[in-house]
């Protein structure tokens, strides 16, 4: 019987645990009704003016408890003090459950960065195995699962040939990275090669933020601050050093899709606009932006991660809603109940339609 702490341990294993029940999603329509006397976790169908929506969760997560166990005394740590950990270990069966109670049809999955620091073959192991998992699952289950590749990008020539390899896996639509790599930024020339292959390859660059441990000092103290606000921030920095070091100008196709909404740049990205004109001395002369920096936000993809309906509205307002997808970081219960927030906030149905699946389906290069 496979168990969360045997997480997809053989192809067989994740075949074996594919729940092969009949499809079941939430009821929806234009206005936001549950469905009467609904108490199954079985779904029906979600529908907007009729039309049948495919609904793609781009923010999920697993582990693999293979590489952890490459991680040795340290993959303790790599577990975070959350609500949702054991399920990470994917059980398809209760995964699959989980998903139609939310009315979700999809997942990409992909797994936070433990990784940047260890050496080059223990990171590259690590990496492979998750690759291959991931793989599995979702040649096992096409129609329910897609994923988000590892990198070691913190040695790029590995990161480019690892991204070559997993982009001809099954169901691999990107890849995962930080906000950083171990401290230095994606803005960095010598990740130039990897940013430039993805772009031709098509791949997503999906970055989920690590905190910021330079603050670690101060974001002691009650409310998890490391978390509510070291990631948004952490995020945020990661945006602006690619807009700012001209790394979007320099890859103008390349596909970024960032977690939590973005951070804070969806709410104060036009701020950027004025730094080189209040202080030309912070500013590089030799670095000449295409357009202004707020401009940038609308160019890159973000999910739906922000809580509320005026704050899904204003990102909409902010970044265009051909950028916005869903996101719920399941299983890490922060958004339990997301196509409720879509259809609750003051939406046009075509743009909750594209919210809900469409603007997921065309980042990632899915069939219809």
């Amino acid at each position: 019987m496979t168990s969360r702490r045997n997480f997809m341990g053989t192809t067989t294993g994740v075949i074996a645990g594919i729940a092969l029940t009949g499809c079941s999603t939430f009821n929806a329509s234009s206005a936001w009704v549950p469905a009467p006397g609904q108490t199954s976790s079985r779904r029906l169908p979600i529908l907007i003016n009729g039309e049948r929506i495919k609904t793609i969760d781009v923010h999920a997560h697993c582990y693999v408890q293979e590489a952890l166990a490459l991680m040795g005394a340290d993959a303790k740590g790599v577990l975070p003090p959350v609500k949702g950990v054991p399920e990470h270990f994917i059980v398809i069966e209760e995964r699959l459950a989980a998903m139609d109670a939310m009315g979700i049809d999809m997942e990409v999955l992909s797994i936070n960065p433990f990784w940047y620091r260890r050496d080059r073959l223990n990171s590259a192991a690590i990496v492979r195995l998750q690759n291959t998992k991931l793989a599995e699952l979702c040649a096992a289950r096409p129609d329910r699962f897609s994923a988000f590749a590892s990198l070691s990008l913190q040695f790029p020539d590995l990161a480019l040939e690892e991204l070559e390899h997993a982009m001809t896996l099954p169901g691999i639509r990107g890849v995962a990275i930080g906000g950083s790599v171990a401290g230095d930024d994606f803005s960095d020339p010598k990740f130039h090669a990897v940013w430039a292959r993805a772009e031709a390859l098509g791949a997503t660059l999906f970055i989920h933020p690590q905190s910021t441990p330079e603050l670690a000092k101060r974001f002691k103290g009650n409310g998890w601050m490391s978390n509510v606000i070291g990631n948004p921030l952490d995020t945020t920095i990661a945006l602006q050093h690619l807009i700012f070091e001209g790394v979007l100008d320099k890859f103008p196709n390349l596909k970024i899709c960032a977690a939590h909404g973005g951070g804070y740049l969806g709410s104060y990205a036009p701020r950027m606009d004025f730094s080189c004109f209040v202080s030309p001395s912070n500013c590089n002369p030799a670095i000449q932006l295409k357009k202004k920096p707020s401009a940038y936000i609308r160019q890159i993809y973000f999910d739906a991660l922000v809580f509320t309906p005026e704050a899904l509205r204003h990102l909409v307002a902010e970044v265009g809603a051909t950028q916005v997808v869903l996101g719920t970081d399941h299983p890490i219960p922060w958004e339990q109940h997301p196509v409720d927030h879509v259809m609750n906030t003051p939406l046009t149905d075509a743009e909750r339609a594209a919210i809900l699946g469409g603007n997921a389906r065309r980042m990632l290069g899915l069939k219809a």
